[in-house]
């Protein structure tokens, strides 16, 4: 398999973000990701998706698109929609067409920050998920690095800190939202997991301080979406973006906190009595199953049935669990950074039938 560093949900000045698409370019290409993924509000900006390079460095643009309903106040169910190739912003009102619309046009659609508190000290509202009724999107958003943030500063001196001091922001994804991922996984449905860093590179004024808060190229060092292709990118932006998105809708992709450690080079597979898989596959029990976990580095690991955790290990780079029980396996990566024991890597699932 082959692996690419995706960066995804972020804003340039055709919505609420301070950059424009060249700055994103510049920053990406700095930090190191193969792909970046716009998506501004309500507007699906054309003229930008391809290759972008410095020196021997190169990296994907794609469009997307955060499509939410304007006219509701306080603004809630944002929905990420990758390659619907349309303007979705149309169908906003109601989700259930919104995602209908987007899966007609083959487009991929993820639930934008589930859990989205409230930031009274910056008269930041709630504007989490809330309709949790519709059907036949792709997956959610588990880890998303802003709405983290939001937990983390119940006064503006806290924002003070954290727009000097960002890297401590980060410890993982909002626990609810985890909790909620299970509790769909446990329908028998197939949600795929993915990280967006929700880069603005938010211009602020604290009267004398001013700061770019979390800036793109910070940003891309942090929370990344990894996704493993069958074969490496060739330059061609059709046939790379049509890559990339196979990936993601099948969950062949987990969800990387790279700024501790990187975390590319993370593999959890299954092999069974007739075939090997990856994350996002199905695999048959009978004859027994084998999973198998490998990380870059050593970290504590934890391996997940049906949303409990079944098994635990520390301080290992490799390791195995064999099973004949049909179940919902994922698995977690924790490592040391900043004094804290923080969230590293979230892979999606192997369902074993």
């Amino acid at each position: 398999m082959h692996e690419v560093i995706v960066n995804l949900h972020m804003h340039t000045r055709y919505s609420d973000g301070s950059g424009v698409h060249k700055d994103i370019a510049a920053a990406g290409l700095k930090a190191g990701v193969d792909v970046v993924i716009v998506t501004d509000h309500n507007i699906l900006v054309q003229g930008f998706e391809g290759y972008y390079k410095d020196k021997n460095k190169k990296l994907l643009m794609l469009i997307g698109e955060e499509v939410h309903d304007q006219a509701r106040d306080p603004q809630k169910n944002h929905l990420l929609v990758f390659g619907a190739n349309r303007e979705m912003a149309t169908f906003a009102e109601n989700p259930q067409q919104l995602i209908n619309q987007v899966r007609e046009t083959g487009g991929l659609a993820f639930l934008a920050h589930p859990d989205d508190p409230e930031a009274k000290a910056f008269n930041e509202t709630d504007i989490s998920w809330e309709d949790w009724s519709v059907q036949n999107y792709t997956g959610i958003e588990l880890w998303n690095a802003l709405s983290e943030l939001k937990t983390v500063v119940p006064t503006k001196l806290h924002g003070a800190f954290y727009a000097f001091f960002p890297a401590f922001v980060a410890n993982q994804p909002i626990p609810n939202t985890l909790a909620k991922w299970d509790e769909l996984l446990a329908t028998g449905n197939k949600v795929v997991a993915i990280g967006g860093s929700d880069a603005h590179a938010l211009d602020m004024h604290m009267g004398p301080i001013h700061r770019i808060i979390f800036p793109y190229e910070f940003h891309f060092r942090t929370v990344n979406t990894h996704a493993l292709l069958p074969e490496p990118l060739t330059g061609d932006v059709t046939s790379d973006r049509a890559l990339i998105y196979k990936a993601f809708a099948a969950g062949h992709c987990f969800v990387g906190y790279d700024l501790p450690a990187p975390t590319k080079g993370f593999r959890f597979t299954a092999q069974g009595r007739d075939d090997s898989v990856i994350m996002g596959d199905e695999i048959p029990a009978r004859g027994g199953v084998t999973l198998q976990t490998k990380l870059p580095f050593p970290a504590e690991i934890i391996l997940y049935k049906d949303g409990l955790p079944l098994q635990s290990w520390k301080n290992q780079q490799a390791c195995t669990h064999i099973t004949t029980e049909p179940g919902v396996y994922r698995v977690e990566a924790y490592h040391n950074y900043l004094g804290k024991r923080r969230g590293w890597i979230y892979s999606n699932p192997i369902y074993v039938k």
